[in-house]
């Protein structure tokens, strides 16, 4: 494994990440979840991301289930909030929500602090300025040692930087877009904004919810163990700005198998070494079901793709990349 600074921050995290939106939060049993969790850490990766709402708390239930008994230094723990936690009917990022939810983030963690706290959406209901305030106040507690966003647009981002910068706040240190060769709409303004202020990016969804695994032919039902197979994992494989399943995509993505092989990679470990390409990008967030796709995407650390390798990808997927 390697490892990159996040942004400005104080925070070192691993060249791949394990996320548990779909897997811990009950798509797989809590057993094999929690394998999956410890060879992640096994195998060298440090950051393990999670939120409130996954599960209405139940992935971070399962990751602090995982985590404990190994030492704390071992291992970052990233979390959100934003979105309502099951049938609560609070949300958003006011002060209020905020102390609260990072409270409760913190019992079902098990932990006295979370390495990263991120606001999953932006809130346009809550001032700016009581956010940053807030999460000013529980990162000068000790109960959070940095901070961050998910989905955020350039101009969001730097209102923040402002306003932190004008009253002495603890500054963002990281964002979590959803990047993959399929979905480049950080590369129009949000990276070019993040590297303004000294916030590195931890990108999800880099195997596109999952097609640019290759699994998927066009024209055929998913296998019987993907997460399109599976209906409580699959929901968001056509809400995520895309129908990331259509005959057309797959058809795109299909003649991305021979550039992989000429790399002696699969469609898997391609896929993320492009995203890993950008210096911008600190970690890439990865999903697995089974512990051996975690030992798989290792390989995916450390490849080099040459300009004309880019130029390959590229080429079949004219028409089926997102930009803006």
């Amino acid at each position: 494994m390697r490892y990159r600074q996040l942004g400005d921050g104080p925070l070192v995290v691993s060249e791949l990440s394990f996320g548990t939106w779909l897997t811990a939060a009950g798509g797989v049993a809590r057993e094999q979840a929690i394998r999956c969790i410890h060879a992640a850490l096994d195998l060298g990766i440090t950051l393990f991301d999670t939120a409130n709402q996954y599960g209405a708390g139940e992935a971070e239930r399962v990751l602090g289930d995982a985590l404990r008994g190994r030492a704390r230094d071992r291992y970052l723990i990233a979390t959100k909030l934003y979105f309502p936690v099951g049938d609560e009917p609070g949300h958003g990022l006011s002060a209020t929500q905020i102390e609260k939810q990072l409270n409760r983030s913190l019992d079902r963690l098990g932990v006295e602090y979370v390495d990263l706290y991120q606001c999953h959406r932006y809130d346009k209901e809550t001032p700016l300025g009581e956010t940053l305030e807030a999460l000013d106040r529980v990162t000068k507690a000790g109960k959070v040692r940095a901070i961050g966003f998910s989905e955020w647009t350039a101009e969001q981002i730097d209102a923040a930087a402002a306003i932190a910068g004008r009253r002495g706040l603890v500054p963002f240190s990281a964002s979590q877009p959803q990047y993959s060769m399929l979905w480049r709409k950080p590369e129009a303004a949000v990276f070019a904004a993040c590297a303004r202020h000294g916030i590195g990016n931890l990108a999800f969804s880099p195997l596109a919810h999952g097609v640019l695994s290759g699994k998927y032919a066009p024209g055929e039902p998913p296998p019987a163990d993907s997460r399109a197979a599976n209906e409580q994992m699959n929901q968001f494989m056509e809400t995520a700005g895309r129908h990331y399943r259509s005959r057309f995509l797959l058809e795109a993505v299909a003649q991305l198998r021979p550039v992989a092989a000429e790399l002696s990679l699969s469609m898997t470990q391609m896929a993320l070494a492009w995203v890993l390409r950008r210096p911008e990008v600190a970690s890439a967030i990865i999903g697995a079901t089974r512990p051996e796709q975690i030992a798989e995407n290792m390989r995916a650390v450390g490849v080099t793709l040459s300009a004309e390798t880019l130029e390959k990808i590229d080429a079949p997927l004219v028409g089926a990349i997102v930009r803006e």
